[in-house]
This record gives C-alpha cells, structure tokens and sequence, in this order.
C-alpha cells in the first residue's frame, strides 16, 4: 500500500500532473468512461499539503473541460448527431438524447451546466447541443461557465478532503470522492421529484421530436439559449 501511495503522491507531484489532467478532462469530455473528476479531486487533495499548486489543479481541470466539450459539440455536428438521430426508442442512447433535448428546450443553454454533474449526462447535451445546431458562440459561453465550476467543485472537495486527513492521503481521497457521490445523490433526487411533477411531459414532447430533427437554421421547438 505504501508503495502504491508513494507511486500516486509521486505522479500527482510532478511538473507533468497539469498537462495530463488536462488531457484527461479533455477526454472525458467525449469519452466519458475516464475518471477525470477522481483526477481532479485527488490533485485537491494533495494541494492541501502544498503540491500541486490548487490552482494548478482547477486551471488544468477547467482548460481540460472545456476543451473537451468543444470536441464532443463539433462531433454532434458531424457523425455523432447522425448516430443519435439513428438511436432506437427504449435503447439507452435514445433515453439520454430524449433527456437531453428535453433539458435544452426547457432550460436552454444552462442545461450543460448542470449536466455537468449528471453521469452521462453531460456528453449527451454536449453532443446533441452540436447535432440541434446550437450557435457555437453561445456553447462556449455555457460551457466555459460548466468548466471553470466543475474545476473549482472538484479540486476543492478534494483540498477539504485533504485538509481534514493532511497525513493520510487515501481518506482524503475518500472524504472528496464521498463529496462528490453525495451531490451527485442530491442532483439525481431533483430529477426524479422533476419527472415525477411534470418532468416527463418535457421528455416526451423530446421524444416525438425525434422524428422531426430540429435545423439549425430555425423551426419549431428550436432551443433558445
């Protein structure tokens, strides 16, 4: 276990950390199966003792997520919104674009800020942003605002984590990530109590969109940001 700590503590520490959470958060942005916010929050943690800088970590974080956001919006306006459009109903993709064209028309562009915290959610706005057309300017403003709160949220549950268990690095670790699955827990309970008082009526008005894609030049339901 040490030598593993030793190993984590090292990597974290180098001058190499703010180019590979970037990278990672960058990913994470369209391949949304690497653990970018456990990155984050472990950089929180050691922050708390000194190294890497916090606001390394957040910056990093940040730059990183937004950077990916933009790949997964270019992707939705080129063969990722095709493969969405081809999405069957019941099938899980078809579930996540249904949610996420319900959110859009409901919330507009503030929906990729708070998808930002929903798991899965976030690439399904992002891409379906792309593949509705969404005017780029506007996209990069609500995704800049996602990125710089999701770096903050991220490396400062860890560097409370870290602060609380300074000589015992892995409770950091798990005070933050425990943080973390706790608002994650509260924003899925909002969604539930949401689609249980009406929610529903927005997805299934997305649904039926579905076999009428909306253009980017205009029309019926057309998000507005």
């Amino acid at each position: 276990m040490d030598s593993i700590l030793d190993g984590v503590g090292a990597a974290v520490t180098s001058p190499w950390f703010g180019l590979v959470l970037f990278a990672v958060a960058a990913l994470d942005g369209f391949f949304p199966v690497v653990p970018s916010e456990s990155m984050v929050i472990t950089g929180g943690v050691y922050a708390a003792s000194g190294s890497p800088d916090l606001a390394l970590v957040v910056v990093a974080a940040a730059l990183g997520a937004f950077a990916g956001d933009h790949v997964a919006y270019l992707l939705g306006r080129g063969p990722g919104g095709r493969l969405l459009r081809r999405a069957r109903p019941g099938t899980r993709r078809y579930r996540a674009l249904a949610w996420a064209r319900g959110a859009l028309a409901e919330r507009g562009g503030l929906v990729l800020v708070v998808a930002r915290y929903v798991p899965g959610g976030r690439t399904a706005v992002t891409v379906t942003m792309g593949a509705l057309g969404y005017p780029l300017r506007r996209f990069s403003l609500f995704a800049a605002v996602a990125a710089v709160s999701w770096g903050l949220y991220g490396g400062l549950l860890g560097y409370v984590g870290g602060a609380a268990f300074e000589d015992d690095p892995v409770k950091g670790v798990a005070v933050g990530l425990g943080l973390a699955l706790s608002v994650t827990g509260v924003v899925e309970g909002v969604r539930v109590v949401r689609r249980r008082h009406g929610w529903g009526d927005a997805v299934s008005e997305a649904e039926g969109r579905e076999q009428h894609p909306v253009r980017a030049g205009g029309g019926p339901g057309r998000p507005s940001g």
